[in-house]
């Protein structure tokens, strides 16, 4: 973990903390898992950013406005909240067209969550097919 990225995510409670890393070590593996070559970690907007060539940028942040979960933020001009509103319309909550919000209790595992992180790390390959190829 990059040390601004460190030194950002103790700044939150505990159980934030948690999420975060949870997340973020699942970008990792989806990026991984699919060759998609390294993952460019930095702060943006003073929230953690991941994104891989050919992919738009996954943001991830929690909030004190918001203090029971954190968010997935993804580029509101994609079509990828409109598509996992689609595909995982029971499995997640939403915020707008920007972020999936995932409570601090919730299980980070494999599944929908990864699946939809794998959407936007292959977004320009997947942007011109129904449902993003899913």
């Amino acid at each position: 973990m990059k040390p601004e990225i460190q030194t950002k995510f103790a700044t939150y409670p505990a159980e934030a903390q948690t999420q975060l890393d949870a997340v973020r070590l699942l970008i990792f593996a989806v990026a991984e898992e699919n060759d998609l070559g390294a993952v460019e970690e930095t702060l943006k907007w003073g929230e953690a950013s991941y994104l891989v060539k050919g992919g738009t940028a996954i943001r991830i942040d929690w909030k004190p406005a918001d203090p029971a979960a954190i968010k997935i933020y993804f580029h509101c001009q994609t079509r990828l909240i409109e598509t996992f509103r689609e595909i995982y319309r029971d499995e997640f909550e939403y915020e707008g067209k920007r972020a999936i919000i995932v409570p601090l209790d919730a299980a980070i595992h494999e599944g929908p969550l990864a699946h939809c992180l794998q959407m936007a790390l292959k977004y320009h390959s997947l942007k011109h097919h129904p449902l993003l190829g899913a």
